[in-house]
């Protein structure tokens, strides 16, 4: 009877082996988390209009998490049938973000730097402060929640 194992199986291998598998696959996710956060990424290629020359810079922001756990047991019933089993694993996620923030101009009059703004973000961060000023002015108001003073 032969044996198939999958790659990865961490109920075939040792516990060390299946950590070990373990970190290299988070060690080989990070590494191309990090390489998001290169030059590349960072500052666009050029583009050159006559005389002038724009190059686009961006926010990059890469977040990741990651998890390892592993154990190991012994279960038997009698003496002759003594199995122990162990086991690893881990998990992991992240996501990459980025956004314009800025367009680098070169030109015959000199480099200047034009930010670009987010019209939406703005409106949002306006709306949800009046909706926040709005819900405390009205919990301020309410006669409800006034304390009571007992008056002699």
């Amino acid at each position: 009877m032969t044996d198939i194992s999958t790659p990865g199986s961490a109920s075939q291998a040792t516990p060390l082996a299946a950590t070990s598998s373990t970190v290299n696959t988070i060690h080989t996710t990070l590494d191309k988390f990090l390489s998001a956060a290169n030059v590349e990424a960072v500052y666009g290629p050029s583009i050159s209009q006559g005389e002038n020359v724009v190059i686009p810079a961006a926010e990059v922001l890469s977040m990741v998490g990651f998890g390892l756990g592993s154990g190991g047991g012994s279960q038997g019933t009698s003496e002759s049938s003594n199995t122990s089993g162990s086991g690893g694993g881990g998990g992991g996620g992240g996501r990459v973000l980025s956004r314009p923030v800025a367009a680098i101009i070169m030109s015959p009059d000199g480099v200047r730097v034009e930010p670009i703004v987010d019209v939406t973000k703005i409106a949002l961060a306006v709306f949800t402060t009046l909706g926040f000023m709005a819900t405390v002015l009205t919990r301020m108001n309410n006669p409800k929640r006034r304390p009571k003073f007992d008056r002699e």
